[in-house]
Parts: structure tokens; sequence; C-alpha cells
């Protein structure tokens, strides 16, 4: 099952990943994973496994190191002596303002709002804020693909599925006259993540 932190990270991952080794090396890991596992490099990521593999053909023992300094490009888990605090800060201006610009919209905000304690089915969380099913859904989709809302397990009836947001709170600050976004993750979504499992 796809985890929705990574799904969140994938993207930006991806321009980490071309950014350090360059276009030429990129399509060539690209082509390889095409290959070897019949999946793009975004699918790749999140199915970490499969990166790693391919990787490890082209760089050896090296490709941890650059694994981490991929992943370190995008995020910085923030280290706490309260287990219960799992923030992380994003560095990616990508990543961060997805987030802004998801929290800047009122009725996408509602939405996360709903379910950050709770999970409910995409009806629900229409019901509860008040947004109407035409208008409801198209940003409701955007919050799942983007990896903001993530659903709890399968479920074959897609309306019965429940939602809830991948992290249980959002910090929004200006340091140094940039924007600083940081997210608390649930346990689960750092558990699971098998991007994180990188760096830690």
């Amino acid at each position: 099952m796809e985890n929705s932190l990574d799904n969140l990270l994938a993207p930006a991952l991806r321009q980490s990943i071309e950014d350090n080794l360059g276009k030429s090396t990129m399509n060539k890991i690209e082509q390889r994973l095409m290959e070897k596992h019949g999946v793009g490099v975004v699918q790749a990521i999140k199915e970490f496994s499969k990166l790693d593999s391919v990787l490890r053909e082209f760089f050896g023992p090296g490709a941890e190191g650059l694994e981490s300094r991929f992943v370190q490009n995008i995020i910085k888990i923030e280290s706490s002596k309260k287990e219960a605090e799992n923030w992380i800060v994003l560095k990616d201006q990508i990543l961060a303002k997805t987030i802004m610009e998801s929290f800047a919209d009122q009725e996408k905000k509602s939405m996360l709002e709903s379910v950050m304690n709770d999970s409910l089915p995409i009806s629900g969380i229409l019901d509860k804020c008040k947004i109407s099913q035409s208008s409801g859904h198209e940003k409701i989709n955007y919050l799942i693909d983007s990896g903001l809302l993530v659903s709890e397990g399968n479920v074959a009836d897609g309306d019965s599925r429940k939602y809830q947001t991948a992290f249980t709170n959002v910090k929004m600050d200006i340091e140094k006259k940039s924007m600083v976004v940081k997210v608390q993750l649930r346990k689960i979504q750092l558990q699971e993540s098998s991007i994180l499992q990188i760096i830690q």
C-alpha cells in the first residue's frame, strides 16, 4: 500500500535526484527502471526498493550516501526529546507551496481540518464542511493526489473508504525572509514511509 508521505515527497525527490545527478544520468536511471521494474522514477520512489536496486547498479555502495543526500535536500527531520513530536521541515519550496496553497484555499483548509483528528468518507468530509459534491470532489482528489489526505486501508466501495490527513499539525513561519513549513506527522506515516527509512 502506498504511503501518503511518500506520495507527497515523490515529485520533489525526483527533482532533487535530477538536480544532483543531471538530466542525462536521470534519463539512464529512468530507462533502467522501465527495463527492470516497468515503472518510472516517481513510482519507483514510492516503492523505494526498486529505485534503490537501480541506483546500486549505477553507483554501488555509494548509492546509500546519494539517497540520503537526495532526501536531505527536500526535508529535514527535527529531532525532539518527546517521541510524540514527529516534525518535518519542508526544505523543498514546491512542497511547502503545495501545503501553503491548500491552507490558503478556504474549502481545502476546511476539508483538511475536518479530518485532522477523525477519519471520514469523502461524503462525510463534504457534509461536515458544507461543500457541494460537484465542487468538492475536484478539491478532495487534489488533496489525495498530493498526499495531503490518506485513506485508511482499502475498501471495495470507493465512497466508504475513510480519509484523514497525513499530519496532525502544521506550522508556517517566516525565517530569514522565506516561508518555512513544518508538518507534524502521524507516527504511522513515519514508520511506513520507505523514503524516510533512508535518513533515519
